[in-house]
This record gives structure tokens, C-alpha cells and sequence, in this order.
């Protein structure tokens, strides 16, 4: 009745997209939040194929469910509580991010308990003001990290910050400033392999700053990070088609009103079709009365109110029925509409539209690993 379709081929060949736009980088790939939508560990498992050289997800919870289906590729978790569970992030060869002297402490005591050595990641904070250590607090912290690298508890792996993407001014300002933190830590001892600041946008914006990785979200699931300009200009292949299949038909006369607040009512004798996705599988509510769907190569808008488990599309005197598909979005290349326009009826963003489709979709995978 409903499904979402994902082309982990589709994945796979934006990975190598990105790979030819980096050369020389490593390419972590951003798996965290279901893999934006599209079934992180399918994902992960496609792109393991593909020897991709890192996965990065928000946190330790993610990643626990990685090593648990067998996937050894290096993995940065980056998002803490307090009360995290290091110690299991550690005996599974997790990799830390470590953003200022609490994270540090409680990495570090892991590592005591567990006999691990703990590998780190510093974030530095130069602009997007979320997570991270401040300039002003970054002195203290290497120090600190350095001093437990000595006593062997810790090693860094890296330096990593995050662009805003506001302008360039403001993300080349972002790339001096974290440049100028990686000169301070090398100059206060720290040893460490790998900087990384760019994500899917920067990566294609300043080439200049991949650095020796690049971390890679949206793009890997084949959506433009800009919004004026499209996937096609760079190759990118969309992954997630969301359709379902028309539940009922109806014949009504003029005047009669469609879904709740009867925010349309119907101008003349006319079929109605009943699609069963709402917004419990993710489809904005304020996207009624703007967002487009295909049936048959046809668009049609969502004229009325968009309930919890359907909406309802008039379709005039077209030839439609009981199981035909409507396509929600997916590659705009095939004449549907894309998860870019929904975005735009729906106010937001692509990456949104993506990560918070699920609830009674039904996934198939295309080009699955083995």
C-alpha cells in the first residue's frame, strides 16, 4: 500500500561522485538518523561494499547498531550526554568526538576501565556555534588531551569542525579560523592524521578545505545541499522514490467539499482519489494545497487537507482507479516530483523531507548487498 523504494546503486554511484570531487580525501560516509531516511544499516552494508573510509553517525547508540551487524569499518559517534555509554563505544572500537574538558574526562575514564585505548576526535567550534570547544577553550583542551595521549589512554585521530553555510564570506572566515586551530594544537604537541570541516556542500564549494576527509550527508542520497541549485548539476542520483498505490475512487458532484476544513470544493462533477500517506509517514501537513503528486505520468496537486493516514487528489475525468501508483517524490529526471519540491510546499528543506519519511512505509531495496 505504501513503500519507500531506495537505490543503493543510486548511493553507491554518488559515493564515487564525491570520490572524484576529493581526490585524495577519505570520505566519511553520514549514516545517522536512519541514514537520513534510507535504512542505515542496508546503507552502511552497500557502502562497506564499496570500501568507503569512515561512517559517521550522531551517537553512540547508532554506532553500537553497526558493530552489532558485523560492520568494521571505523566509525566517529559525535553527539554525548553525559552519561553516554563510552565504555561500550570503546570495547566496540568506536571513535569519540570530544568537544571540551567534561567529554574528555568521561572518555578517559572509559578507557581506564576498559583497558582500550580511546580514539578521539577534537571538535573545535569556529562559527556555527553548536557543538564543539570554543576558541578561547581550545588551548586547554589539547593540552589536555595531549597529556592523556602521553600517558597512553587516549590517541587523536583528528580535528574537525563544521561549516554554517551562511555565504562564503562566513564560511571561508569558518576555514582561517580552523586552520588557525589545528596550527594551535600542533604547536601544543598534539599529534594526529586526519583534519575534516567540509560536508556535501562544502566539499563541492571549497576544494581547497577537504583537507585529508570529507564527511558526506545529503549528497550521498543523491539531494542537492543547495537550494538553487539542483542534484543533476552535480550528478547526484536521488535514492528514495515514496509511493503508494490509489485505495478507493469516487464519483461526486459540484459543490461538495474534500477533507477536513473543506479547503476545496470540487467545481464540477469529478473523480476523487484516495491515497493512504499522511502525515504520520511523514508528509508535512502544511505542504496541503501546494504539493504535487504523478499517477499515471500525470501531475496532480493536493488540493485538500492532508490527514494523519491520507489525502484525497481530484483527478477530473482522467482514467483513475483503485491500484495505480502515485508517486510522492523521486527522481526528477523520470517526470515526478522531486523531495526538493515538496520541500518548497512544504516550507523546509530536502534533508527534512527525507529523514522524516517512515511510520507505515513499507522499504525495498534496490541493489542490495549481498
Amino acid at each position: 500500500m505504501r513503500e519507500l523504494v531506495i537505490d543503493l546503486d543510486a548511493i553507491e554511484a554518488n559515493l564515487n561522485v564525491y570520490r572524484k570531487r576529493a581526490p585524495g580525501a577519505k570520505i566519511m560516509a553520514v549514516v545517522k538518523a536512519d541514514a537520513y531516511g534510507h535504512g542505515m544499516f542496508e546503507v552502511a552494508l552497500k557502502l562497506d561494499r564499496a570500501k568507503v573510509d569512515y561512517f559517521g553517525v550522531a551517537d553512540v547508540d547508532e554506532a553500537l547498531h553497526l558493530r552489532e551487524g558485523g560492520l568494521e569499518t571505523p566509525i566517529l559517534a559525535w553527539l554525548h550526554d553525559p552519561n553516554d555509554r563510552f565504555t561500550e563505544a570503546l570495547a566496540a572500537n568506536i571513535e569519540l568526538s570530544v568537544a571540551n574538558l567534561d567529554h574528555l574526562e568521561r572518555v578517559a575514564d572509559a578507557a581506564r576501565l576498559t583497558g582500550k585505548v580511546a580514539r578521539v576526535h577534537l571538535k573545535v567550534d569556529t562559527g556555527l556555534s553548536r557543538n564543539g570547544s570554543t576558541i578561547e577553550e581550545w588551548p586547554a583542551l589539547v593540552t589536555a588531551v595531549v597529556a592523556l595521549c602521553d600517558e597512553q589512554l587516549l590517541e587523536c585521530v583528528g580535528v574537525f569542525s563544521h561549516l554554517s553555510s551562511t555565504s562564503e564570506v562566513d564560511d571561508r572566515a569558518q576555514i582561517v579560523r580552523f586552520d588557525e586551530a589545528v596550527d594551535t594544537a600542533k604547536s601544543l604537541g598534539l599529534d594526529f592524521e586526519l583534519r575534516h570541516l567540509t560536508a556535501s556542500d562544502g566539499t563541492l564549494s571549497y576544494p581547497d578545505a577537504n583537507y585529508e576527509m570529507v564527511r558526506i550527508g545529503v549528497g550521498l542520497y543523491g539531494l542537492s545541499p543547495f537550494v538553487d541549485r539542483t542534484s543533476a548539476e552535480f550528478g547526484l542520483r536521488p535514492a528514495m522514490t515514496a509511493r503508494a498505490l490509489v485505495t478507493q475512487t469516487k464519483r461526486v458532484k459540484a459543490d461538495v467539499g474534500i477533507s477536513y476544513g473543506y479547503m476545496v470544493r470540487t467545481k464540477a462533477e469529478t473523480t476523487l482519489a484516495l491515497v493512504p500517506i499522511g502525515y504520520a509517514e511523514g508528509l508535512p501537513r502544511n505542504a496541503s494545497g501546494k504539493a504535487e503528486v504523478s499517477i499515471k505520468g500525470k501531475r496532480y496537486k493536493i488540493e485538500s487537507r492532508i490527514a494523519m493516514d491520507q489525502f484525497v487528489i481530484d483527478v477530473g475525468d482522467d482514467d483513475v482507479s483503485a491500484g495505480d501508483e502515485v508517486v510522492l517524490f523521486g527522481d526528477s529526471s523520470l517526470g515526478v516530483p522531486s523531495a526538493d519540491e515538496l520541500a518548497v510546499a512544504a516550507d523546509t528543506i530536502n534533508y527534512e523531507i527525507v529523514t522524516r519519511m517512515g511510520g507505515r512505509f513499507r522499504y525495498t531495496f534496490i541493489g542490495a548487498a549481498e
